[in-house]
């Protein structure tokens, strides 16, 4: 191998290499693909407008009436080992914007994890006592009701993701190409993936493609008699002992 030679191996190594982190730096970069937001058209502007009273009239009716467990949980928690009542994440919103969750803490303060990327697994050694109760009745995620009244979030959507979420051990945006078509729309309390039982941690590529796929399935066909449907399966589910963990 002459000079020349190796030179140019040492090229193409270093540009495959800045090609790569190239694209590593675009799925966590903040330009969220914005060209994939304008690919499938605009969306109802009637039903997104009804869709968007429902939710302020839905998350605030919650909030009425569900005060006195909220109260209730938030000094069960500070009871269970004295952290904070929040956990908050800064996630995927709208149009790829960045947005802050609210959820009731169900981890050991020192453990949380508020990047997104140690995804929860059963039986997790961080859930608390009082946290292992809130996430199998997903009593957790009411604290979003301030999201969805703040405009950040809806009651039904696609599930807002973390930031640097993995499937499979990769990010998502390189796993699933169309990974961005899913903020198009507000992310949700709950939604069609989560009916059709796609949640949780994702450890193989298909979970993570079916989970996307129900997204952007509900992206295409919005309307809201499918978010009555969603909502409906969801407190039945709720009903027969919750999913969550």
């Amino acid at each position: 191998m002459n000079v020349f030679t190796s030179n140019k191996l040492l090229d193409t190594a270093f540009s495959e290499k800045t090609v790569k982190m190239k694209a590593l730096d675009a799925a966590n970069s903040n330009i969220r693909q914005p060209e994939s937001f304008a690919a499938m058209g605009s969306l109802n502007r009637f039903q997104l407008g009804l869709k968007r009273a429902f939710d302020i009239f839905g998350a605030t009716s919650a909030l009425v009436v569900l005060f006195p467990v909220l109260l209730t949980i938030a000094l069960l928690i500070v009871l269970d080992d004295g952290g904070p009542v929040f956990f908050r994440q800064v996630r995927w919103g709208l149009k790829g914007s960045k947005i802050t969750v609210y959820k009731f803490r169900s981890m050991q303060a020192d453990l949380c994890d508020p990047t997104g990327v140690e995804q929860t697994v059963k039986d997790d050694r961080r859930v608390t006592r009082i946290g292992a109760f809130l996430r199998k009745t997903n009593i957790d995620e009411l604290p979003q009701l301030l999201n969805v009244i703040k405009g950040d979030m809806s009651l039904v959507g696609p599930r807002c993701h973390a930031i640097n979420m993995r499937a499979a051990g990769m990010l998502y945006e390189e796993l699933v190409p169309e990974y961005h078509y899913r903020h198009l729309m507000r992310p949700g309390i709950t939604g069609l993936a989560q009916t059709r039982g796609w949640r949780g941690p994702t450890e193989r590529p298909t979970e993570a493609r079916a989970r996307i796929a129900s997204d952007i399935y509900y992206i295409r066909n919005f309307s809201i008699w499918l978010d009555m449907k969603i909502l409906f399966n969801t407190l039945l589910s709720e009903l027969r002992g919750g999913t969550g963990f």
